[in-house]
């Protein structure tokens, strides 16, 4: 793999890890940043899926390291850095988050393509 595809992916891996992490500890100001009603529910919700992001990311970056880089990871990972763009833009389509997700909806995109 390219010496500077694997920078680029490390780097997605560790904000992909570390917005998780924020996200599954702190899920209320994640909310708030996005806009999100801040009921109980959408809180563990949030939160639980801070968990998975914190999981992807620190998938994607283990298997940066390893002398295989396994293409299967980072094509699953990718996959739902698409999909999490998705569910960000219904989001917002339906009103649930303000416009300012849309900077997470772009971000997953583009690091899911």
């Amino acid at each position: 793999m390219k010496k500077y595809l694997r920078i680029l992916l490390l780097g997605i891996a560790i904000m992909t890890f570390a917005t998780g992490f924020i996200q599954m500890v702190a899920p209320n100001f994640i909310l708030g940043f996005v806009g999100g009603e801040m009921a109980p529910s959408n809180s563990h919700s949030f939160g639980i899926i801070g968990m998975f992001m914190l999981l992807f990311g620190g998938m994607v970056a283990h298997t940066l390291y390893e002398a295989n880089t396994s293409k299967t990871i980072l094509f699953w990972a990718g996959l739902q850095k698409i999909g999490a763009a998705i569910a960000v833009g219904l989001a917002i389509n339906k009103g649930l988050f303000n416009n300012l997700a849309g900077l997470v909806a772009g971000f997953d995109l583009i690091s899911g393509i």
